[in-house]
């Protein structure tokens, strides 16, 4: 009988010796092990993921210490980093928080009013896309699952149908993120912001507009205005002008076809032949002439009433403008506006 008790607490002392060591920490070690955590992987695979990576002694040790700890089940998926030497505890409190390997970034910024091609020639600049596949993927809508890009009309004349549809914005991606991740993520954003706006679409609805219509007119007044308040104003001077069969004659959309921004246009310049040419067609552009701010899209979207047909910008150094109901109103403004260069 002594013989059997003795046997028993030598068993169960080598055993407790056995689990004390497997739960002791491996050898630490200066370097970094990673290894990941894939959704729906069950806590036994966890564990001998983290036993053939070396970051613990046995798995079967660790299951039992999860079970009798009651851990393991708000594990999270990702891409884990640990240093050979951490405790049980300290792998379980990892994974637990979810504290993944952070993942490094691009960042990059599109200003309001840029055109495509000015996002293509900055991303290339800064090493981030392609130029040409930019440039290529701006006219095939098709590639992209985003439900905005419905909206775009197949129509001729179209310079790059992607244009105005690319959310100027700050952006964080993943580092190696392609072109085409890069135009995906700002179509998202586009239809994202698109969505606070109230009641857009009935809206849209009531005056007989489509999306590509007000995206067209909100990039015009991104391209002409500075001076926040006066957005819904140019506006309702293009709606005003639209609803009289007058020519719109928007310097921005010269320069848009002239693909250079000009610090005086020339009466050579207005004569080129475009359907952006704004003093030669009358209506709108085929699309967008740049990538307007949600204040320009709401502002288009709510002008304001006045029976104003004409503008001049002010040479004080404002950026405001001078508004018009009559032509010969509008000739005095102009006179105004040249006098305070003098």
């Amino acid at each position: 009988m002594v013989t059997l008790l003795l046997l028993f607490v030598i068993i169960a002392g080598g055993a407790t010796l056995y689990i004390w060591n497997a739960m002791q920490p491996v050898q630490t070690k200066t370097q970094p092990v990673t290894f990941t955590v894939v959704k729906g992987m069950g806590i036994s695979a966890i564990a001998d993921t983290l036993e053939q990576k070396g970051l613990i002694r046995n798995a079967l040790v660790f299951k039992a210490y999860l079970k009798f700890k009651q851990q393991g089940s708000a594990f999270q998926a990702g891409k884990y980093e640990a240093q050979p030497g951490a405790t049980f505890d300290q792998l379980i409190a990892k994974l637990s928080a979810g504290d993944v390997v952070k993942e490094e970034m691009i960042r990059f910024t599109i200003p309001e009013g840029f055109t495509i091609r000015q996002m293509a020639d900055k991303l290339q600049k800064e090493g981030l896309a392609d130029q040409k596949q930019f440039l290529q993927l701006a006219n095939d809508p098709s590639a992209f699952d985003v439900a905005l890009v419905r909206d775009i009309p197949k129509q001729a004349g179209l310079r790059y149908a992607l244009e105005g549809y690319l959310f100027p914005e700050t952006y964080e991606l993943k580092k190696g993120s392609t072109t085409k991740d890069i135009i995906q993520a700002m179509l998202e954003q586009t239809q994202k912001r698109l969505e606070t706006v109230p009641d857009l679409d009935a809206k849209l609805e009531q005056r007989g507009e489509t999306r590509h219509q007000l995206l067209t007119v909100a990039s015009l007044v991104e391209r002409e205005v500075v001076v926040d308040n006066e957005r819904p104003v140019v506006a309702g001077v293009i709606y005003n002008r639209l609803k009289q069969d007058k020519k719109l004659e928007i310097d921005a959309t010269v320069q848009y076809m002239l693909d250079k921004q000009k610090e005086r246009l020339y009466y050579k310049d207005l004569a080129v032949e475009s359907p952006y040419n704004t003093y030669l067609h009358q209506g709108l552009p085929p699309g967008p002439i740049a990538s307007p701010s949600l204040k320009s899209v709401v502002a288009a979207l709510q002008p304001d009433a006045t029976d104003y047909l004409f503008y001049v910008t002010k040479k004080d150094g404002t950026h405001g403008h001078l508004f018009a109901k009559t032509y010969k109103e509008h000739l005095h403004n102009i006179q105004v506006s040249n006098r305070k260069t003098n």
